[in-house]
């Protein structure tokens, strides 16, 4: 880190060429939409030697402090936006940058506007020293009043984002995407080797790597960063649906009429949602969703290709959709506790930004390690249970395949509950439950048929509400069946959209205080 907080170590060979802060606005935004909100800095007292050090700095870069802010339309679409300006003073954080930024997202919340960040520092002015350190303080503040006003948060973090600018307004977004290439970490890699006397890993403070590790959701060159802000905010900011959509006659079964369904064994239900072909959560989004926005791992340094979280529209329906990618799930990388903690991140960002959440399950079981037991895999899935049942949001749960054990339970809990016509739910597969039972696993389908882990079954006790067909199974129309679960579940959302939420909260408690009591 340099004495004005700049670093000095590139972040890769893949970073596109250094664009200044209000370059890449006039890239991002519609053409002629800017309109900046900048009044002149009120510099705090300092030597003659500061004072012209930022004039030669004001001069050199074409801007008058380290952050630039205003507004513009993104698609048509007004927005606020702040960005570094690595230019003037390495993006270094003082008093004046600091209120610059705090009373631009102030005033983006007041104006009930989403606000795109895009910094680009070295952390702290170290001219300014202590006070400019605690300016972390106010910028944090202003961000979290901000979300808590339901209002979307973006950040696109640019070579470099370090330091104090990182560990504020750069680690505070809903949806955080990175530039490739860019040097993203907390402590600069000159200071790392100046306290230590050795170079700082290669490779570490690499938007990629944090990717690789969760807390970026995507990397994104300048040019792509104007279409991920578009769909992100098509889903964030799209209205409530009011009306829900008209379903074709077979598209789903409703409790009351699930005896209308082919009488099929519980076993030869569990072989076909084992099908290789079956369709899982990935060809769900690719048929039935628009607007998707991946988003990746926890936000706190863990990912699992066990789970996918992503934003996403079902017809007009927006939402937070996280499930279990039977794709990502292997006998070697089992479901575990960060595919969990990340679930906990999508339902957090559905409460904060009061979006409908779908979860999606499909999952052969949990992890049974060492490690999954000291992650806490056990108390992940209580916290799961937990904020499920208390989640303000409206939850819709899509049982679509294999549901074993906990990891499965995880994600159950919902206002409505959709099964495909061969997804199952149980405490262990039946190979499990007939070795507990029979000290064998010969009894595999007598289990499955007694254990009522059918969708029929799950009906019948009060379960699963709707139940999507399958002709005669998902595997063989797996674009037809994946549509028609995007549409009950559509339906699903709109319909409770409808309910208040203290009522939608009373009921959805009261479904899991009769369970078993249906049975009979």
């Amino acid at each position: 880190m340099s004495p004005t907080g700049g670093t000095d170590r590139p972040g890769g060979d893949a970073r596109p060429p250094r664009r200044g802060g209000r370059e890449l606005l006039e890239l991002v935004l519609d053409e002629g939409t800017y309109r900046s909100w900048d009044a002149p800095p009120a510099h705090p007292r300092s030597t003659p030697a500061y004072d012209a050090e930022r004039a030669r700095a004001a001069e050199r870069s074409g801007v008058d402090e380290a952050v630039v802010t205003g507004e513009g339309h993104l698609r048509g679409r007004r927005v606020a936006v702040v960005a570094g300006e690595f230019g003037y003073l390495a993006g270094s954080i003082g008093v004046a940058a600091a209120d610059r930024l705090v009373e631009a997202v102030e005033r983006a919340t007041a104006e009930g506007l989403p606000l795109l960040a895009a910094p680009s520092s070295g952390g702290t002015r170290m001219q300014e020293g202590t006070v400019a350190f605690l300016t972390m303080v106010k910028i944090s503040a202003a961000v979290a009043a901000h979300k808590a006003a339901g209002l979307p948060y973006l950040a696109y973090l640019r070579h470099p984002t370090t330091g104090g600018v990182f560990a504020s307004w750069g680690s505070q977004a809903h949806v955080t995407v990175a530039e490739p290439g860019a040097l993203v970490g907390f402590l600069g890699p000159r200071v790392y080797e100046a306290l230590y006397d050795q170079p700082f890993p290669a490779g570490v403070q690499t938007a990629e790597n944090l990717h690789a590790h969760g807390l970026v959701d995507a990397v994104v060159p300048h040019e792509r960063l104007a279409d991920v802000a578009d769909r992100a905010l098509s889903v964030l900011q799209a209205p409530a649906p009011t009306d829900a959509p008209v379903l074709e006659e077979d598209d789903a079964v409703p409790a009351a009429e699930v005896a209308r369904l082919p009488d099929v064994p519980a076993w030869e239900s569990v072989v076909l949602s084992r099908r290789g072909d079956r369709p899982g959560i990935r060809r769900l989004l690719r048929y039935g969703a628009r607007d998707v926005v991946p988003l990746h791992g926890t936000g706190a340094g863990e990912s699992d290709p066990g789970l996918l979280l992503a934003l996403a529209r079902l017809g007009g329906a927006a939402c937070v959709l996280l499930g279990q990618d039977r794709r990502g799930q292997t006998p070697d990388a089992p479901l575990g506790p960060a595919a969990l903690r990340a679930a906990r991140r999508g339902m957090a960002l559905a409460d904060q930004l009061d979006l409908p959440l779908v979860t999606v399950i499909d999952t052969p079981g949990a992890a049974l390690s060492v490690e999954a037991e000291e992650g806490g895999l056990a108390g992940e899935i209580a916290r799961c249970l937990a904020e499920l049942v208390t989640l303000r949001a409206p939850v819709v749960s899509v049982l679509l395949g294999q549901g074993t054990g906990g990891g499965a339970l995880a994600l159950v809990p919902a206002d409505r509950v959709v099964a495909a016509q061969h997804a199952w739910l149980s405490p262990l597969p039946p190979e499990g439950a007939s070795a507990i039972v029979h000290r064998d696993v010969d009894h595999a389908a007598e289990m499955a048929e007694q254990q009522g882990v059918r969708a029929a079954d799950l009906v019948r006790d009060g379960v699963v509400d709707v139940v999507v067909p399958e002709r005669p199974h998902a595997g063989a129309e797996p674009e037809d069946f994946c549509r028609r679960v995007a549409r009950v579940v559509e339906a699903e959302i709109a319909r409770l959209a409808a309910v208040p939420v203290e009522e939608r909260l009373a009921a959805r408690h009261e479904r899991y205080r009769r369970l078993g009591r249906a049975r009979g």
